[in-house]
C-alpha cells in the first residue's frame, strides 16, 4: 500500500453547524481512519480548534497537515482514531477562544464555545460515528488561542477531556490560567502533551515553565497526570512547527500504551 492509500478519509460533516450558544455557524470536518468503513470499531477521539489550518496546504499562514500525518501514522500500524476539526470564527476567533474578561477585548465566549462542544457537539459525533465516548478516550487541541481555550476546556471539565493537546498556548492573555491549574483535579489519569517554542515571545516560554512547574508539583503530591512537555529551541509561533509535532503529540497522547 502507498501513504496515499492510508489517508484518513474527510467528512465534511456540516459547512454551517449551528453554534446556539455563539449564535454562530461553523464548518465542521471530520478525519475518520482510512479503513473506517471496513470495521466496525470504536475509536477514541480529537476535537481541534482552528480547522481552517489543519489540513489545507492554501491556508494563509500554512497548515499542520495532520491529513498527512495521519497517513504516515496509519502506515505504522496506528490509525485508530477520529479526528475532528472545528472551524475558528475569523474575526470572532480571539473572543471565541477567550474565556475570561480581558481589558482590551473584553468578555471573552469561550466558555460558551466550550459549552456548545459538551452539549452539542460531541453527543452528535458520538451518535454519528462509532466513538469510544468515555472521557479517557476523548481528547481536545489546538495551538495559540485554540490552545488556551483548549487547556482550558480540559482544565475545567476534567470528566470530559482525558486528554490535551496544547501547542503554543496563549497564557500570557490572562493570569486565571494558572489559577485553574492550580485547581485543577484531574481524574483518573489525564494526559496533557504541552509545546512550546523557544523563539516565540519573550513571555512566552516561561510561561509555558510555569504552568509546567504548577502541573509538577501536583504530580508529586499524587494527582493523576501524565505530562510531556516538549520544547523547540529555535521553534517560532506558526504551523510549520506545530506541524512537526502534531504527529509526535498524537503518538504519546493515544498509542503510547
Amino acid at each position: 500500500m502507498t501513504v496515499t492509500e492510508f489517508a484518513p478519509i474527510i467528512e465534511v460533516i456540516e459547512e454551517a453547524y449551528e453554534i446556539p450558544h455563539l449564535n454562530a455557524t461553523r464548518k465542521i470536518s471530520a478525519l475518520l481512519p482510512y479503513d473506517y468503513y471496513h470495521t466496525d470499531k470504536q475509536y477514541p477521539v480529537l476535537y481541534l480548534q482552528d480547522g481552517q489550518n489543519l489540513f489545507n496546504p492554501m491556508a494563509p499562514y500554512g497548515d499542520w497537515a495532520i491529513d498527512k500525518s495521519m497517513a504516515k501514522l496509519a502506515e505504522e500500524g496506528l490509525s485508530d482514531i477520529i479526528i475532528i476539526a472545528i472551524d475558528h470564527g475569523e474575526n470572532e476567533r480571539i473572543i471565541e477562544y477567550l474565556p475570561y474578561y480581558h481589558p482590551r477585548f473584553g468578555e471573552g465566549k469561550g466558555n460558551f464555545y466550550i459549552q456548545f462542544m459538551i452539549e452539542k457537539l460531541i453527543p452528535y459525533i458520538n451518535k454519528k460515528y462509532r466513538t469510544l465516548s468515555d472521557f479517557e478516550h476523548t481528547g481536545i487541541g489546538g495551538s495559540s488561542m485554540g490552545g488556551l481555550i483548549s487547556l482550558h476546556a480540559g482544565l475545567s471539565n476534567p470528566g470530559v477531556f482525558g486528554k490535551m493537546m496544547i501547542f503554543s498556548p496563549s497564557l500570557w492573555i490572562s493570569k486565571t490560567i494558572f489559577n485553574s491549574t492550580k485547581s485543577f483535579k484531574p481524574l483518573q489519569e489525564s494526559k496533557i502533551y504541552l509545546y512550546s517554542g523557544g523563539q516565540e515571545s519573550k513571555e512566552h516560554l516561561p510561561n509555558a515553565q510555569k504552568f509546567e512547574g504548577i502541573i509538577r508539583k501536583k504530580m508529586v503530591k499524587g494527582h493523576h497526570i501524565d505530562f510531556h512537555f516538549s520544547v523547540n529551541e529555535f521553534g517560532n509561533h506558526s504551523e510549520v512547527h506545530w506541524r512537526e509535532e502534531f504527529p509526535k503529540a498524537v503518538k504519546w497522547l493515544f498509542f503510547n500504551k
